[in-house]
C-alpha cells in the first residue's frame, strides 16, 4: 500500500517554525517511502480564515521547497460533503442539539462534584425546551451523543477500538493505544452557523483522500480517540498516527502564529534562507 500524508493548515496566519517542522516530517515521510504528500486548506471557520492567509501559506511551501500531488483541497468547497456526514449521523439518532454555550457548560462543570476536569456530555434539552429554543431562533450546536454510539456500537466493539501510533503521545504513548472517546464528552460536530466542526472534516478528508499516515503535532494526540470513534461509526479506515514533538522558543512556549518573530515570512525578511532552517530542524535537503 502506497504511504499517504497530509499537510492541512488553517489559513487564520502565517505559517510559523512549527508548522514548517510539521509539513517537512510529513513530506519527507511520504518522499522517502515513494508515496504522496497532499496539501488541505482547513478553512471551515468563516470568522477567522482568509484568502490571503492561504494565498501565504502556499508561498511558504514554495519557499521551503516542498511539493504536493494532486490539487488542493480546501474544506470550504466541499460543505455539502459534510453536510451529508452530519444527515448521516442525525438519521442515526446519534446527535443532538446543543443550545449551551460554551460558558453555560463551563459554569455547569464548575459546580459538578468532579470539578473543571469532568468531560463534557451536557446531553440533549427536553423536547418542549428545545421547541421552544427553535421557535426563538436560538443557536445551538449538533453534539455527538456517546451514550447512543456506544449503544449503537455495541461493547465489544466500543472497547476494542484502537490506534496504531508509530510516534509518541504526550506520556510516551507507543504502539497499539486503546480508544477512550468517553474523555472528550460529546463533542461538537456541526454549528447551526458555522457548520461543520473540525473533528468531523477532517476524519471525513482523510478518508476520501486515502490518507494512510496523519503525522501532525502532540498537541493533537487526544483529538484522536475521537476521531477514531467518527471514522468507527462511518465505517471509515483508520490512518496510522505519527505524533510528533513541538517546537518551542528559547522561553520553552511553544510557536504560535501571533508570534510575528518566528514566522516565516519574517524570517526570509531578516535573509534567513530556506536551506538554513530546514538545517536548524533537522532536515538537511529538501528535493
Amino acid at each position: 500500500m502506497m504511504l499517504v500524508t497530509r499537510f492541512a493548515p488553517s489559513p487564520t496566519g502565517r505559517l510559523h517554525k512549527g508548522h514548517a517542522f510539521s509539513a517537512l516530517t510529513a513530506w519527507t515521510a511520504a518522499r522517502a517511502a515513494g508515496g504522496r504528500f497532499l496539501l488541505r486548506i482547513e478553512d471551515i471557520d468563516p470568522t477567522r480564515c482568509r484568502p490571503e492567509h492561504e494565498a501565504a501559506i502556499l508561498e511558504d511551501l514554495a519557499w521551503l521547497g516542498l511539493d504536493w500531488d494532486g490539487p488542493v483541497r480546501r474544506q470550504s468547497d466541499h460543505r455539502a460533503d459534510y453536510a451529508a456526514v452530519i444527515a448521516a449521523l442525525k438519521a442515526r439518532g446519534l446527535l443532538y442539539r446543543c443550545f449551551r454555550t460554551r460558558r453555560d457548560i463551563l459554569a455547569a462543570i464548575g459546580d459538578a462534584p468532579h470539578g473543571p476536569q469532568e468531560a463534557v456530555r451536557p446531553g440533549p434539552h427536553p423536547p418542549e425546551e428545545e421547541a421552544r429554543l427553535l421557535d426563538r431562533g436560538a443557536a445551538f450546536a449538533w453534539r455527538l451523543w456517546l451514550e447512543r454510539a456506544r449503544a449503537a456500537l455495541g461493547e465489544a466493539a466500543w472497547a476494542g477500538m484502537t490506534f496504531d501510533e508509530e510516534g509518541r503521545g504526550p506520556e510516551g504513548e507507543h504502539g497499539v493505544v486503546s480508544v477512550r472517546p468517553e474523555a472528550a464528552g460529546d463533542v461538537v460536530l456541526a454549528r447551526k452557523d458555522a457548520g461543520v466542526a473540525y473533528h468531523l472534516a477532517v476524519t471525513h478528508d482523510d478518508a476520501l483522500q486515502g490518507v494512510t499516515h496523519v503525522v501532525r503535532g502532540r498537541d493533537l494526540f487526544e483529538a484522536t480517540h475521537v476521531q477514531r470513534l467518527i471514522q468507527t461509526l462511518m465505517g471509515w479506515p483508520a490512518p496510522t498516527y505519527r505524533h510528533h514533538r513541538l517546537l518551542t522558543g528559547p522561553d520553552g512556549r511553544r510557536y504560535a502564529k501571533r508570534d510575528r518573530s518566528v514566522t516565516l515570512a519574517e524570517l526570509r525578511a531578516q535573509g534567513v534562507s530556506a536551506q538554513a532552517l530546514r538545517a536548524e530542524l533537522g532536515f538537511s535537503s529538501v528535493g
